[in-house]
């Protein structure tokens, strides 16, 4: 398999996921949260100031099928991640040459 083959593979298996299954993930709060809960520690907790973004609250603003919503948001999330994590691999990667042993010595006269 080409190596091409295997990450548009990698893209659709992760959308796939964040799209479709992640509406069946457990809607029971994690750990940190139920303990928090349990302990009263969330007693002053107060709103995010992003609560109102689009984004919010692992849904779509304005869709309003709950598991439309829940699987957008998801795919949404895979292509942004995707396109940052491309952005820096190429931005960061680096080239040929550009390395202290890659480059080329200095001549010696003699």
């Amino acid at each position: 398999m080409s190596m091409k083959r295997l990450l548009a593979l990698g893209v659709l298996v992760a959308a796939v996921l964040a799209g479709i299954v992640s509406y069946y993930a457990s809607s029971s709060p994690d750990g940190l949260e139920r303990v928090a809960g349990d302990k009263g520690i969330n007693a002053k907790e107060e709103e995010h100031p992003l609560g109102d973004s689009p984004l919010a609250d692992y849904g779509v603003k304005g869709v309003e099928d709950e598991r439309a919503s829940v699987g957008l948001s998801g795919v949404i999330g895979v292509g942004v991640v995707l396109v940052v994590g491309t952005g820096l691999f190429w931005g960061l990667r680096s080239r040929p040459g550009s390395r202290e042993g890659s480059q080329s010595k200095p001549k010696t006269h003699s």
